[in-house]
């Protein structure tokens, strides 16, 4: 069993780096791969090993294979996780009363969170929001995030005083407004999941004891290579389910 996973490793690989060509628009939906002996030389790997590729492309639906046509980019290939990309009220609150409460927007220097993140430097200041996602009235979910500086937006097309600082008449989490404006805009996100606990600040805004259990979320999103979020997700025991989508 050992030897064969270890023969399976590389072609596993050869998988995801095509997804992520694919997700970085170097193969856009509804494009035609390259033919196998190039698509091998491109990516300077064995013909047998990409034949096996995509095989289990094929089979997840990533491509759709035609004779006489060749391999083409399926326009909703599977995604993975959190990749799926959608603001967490939405997550939360299918088919229920859902309410973002802003409890802070304004900017700071990078934390070490935020400048691992988004790449930032040291010092200057970064946007960053605190909401309270409530469904059904109730306190569900933390949300911490920093935007990228306004030079990387705006050098993706961003216009961040639109984006971000507009007005809102119904306020809601900075991935929501990104999302909105970066329409097109090949956005995708990649998240980690791990149990914790409230603690006394969190406890106190969800009016619940500082050692109630806890899943925190922490997010990043890129346009293709570039950071422009970065964000931390706080839920007690009692939240909604947060669905998350698995593709091999």
């Amino acid at each position: 069993m050992a030897d064969r996973q270890q023969q399976r490793r590389p072609v596993v690989v050869l998988y995801e780096r095509i997804v992520e060509a694919i997700h970085q628009g170097v193969y856009p939906p509804g494009s035609q791969l390259p033919t196998e002996p190039r698509l091998a030389a491109d990516l300077g790997v064995s013909r047998p090993a990409l034949r096996e590729a995509l095989i289990l492309l094929q089979e997840d639906g990533v491509i759709t294979v035609r004779r006489g046509v060749g391999r083409t980019v399926n326009h909703h290939p599977p995604r993975r996780g959190f990749e799926t990309l959608k603001p967490m009220e939405e997550l939360l609150g299918a088919g229920q009363a859902v309410r973002t409460v802003r409890l802070a927007q304004t900017t700071e220097e990078p934390t070490d969170f935020s400048a691992q993140h988004l790449l930032l430097p040291a010092h200057g200041e970064v946007r960053f929001w605190e909401s309270m996602i409530e469904v059904n009235g109730l306190p569900s979910c933390l949300a911490h995030e920093w935007s990228a500086t306004d030079e990387t937006l705006t050098g993706l097309g961003l216009a961040p005083a639109q984006a971000l600082d507009a007005p809102q008449d119904t306020p809601s989490t900075m991935l929501r407004l990104l999302l909105e404006a970066g329409r097109g805009m090949p956005l995708k996100g990649s998240s980690t999941v791990v149990a914790t606990m409230l603690g006394r600040r969190r406890g106190e805004q969800f009016d619940r004891p500082a050692d109630t259990p806890a899943v925190l979320v922490t997010q990043v999103v890129h346009a293709g290579r570039t950071p422009v979020l970065a964000a931390k997700y706080m839920l007690p025991t009692g939240a909604p389910v947060l669905p998350v989508w698995q593709a091999r």
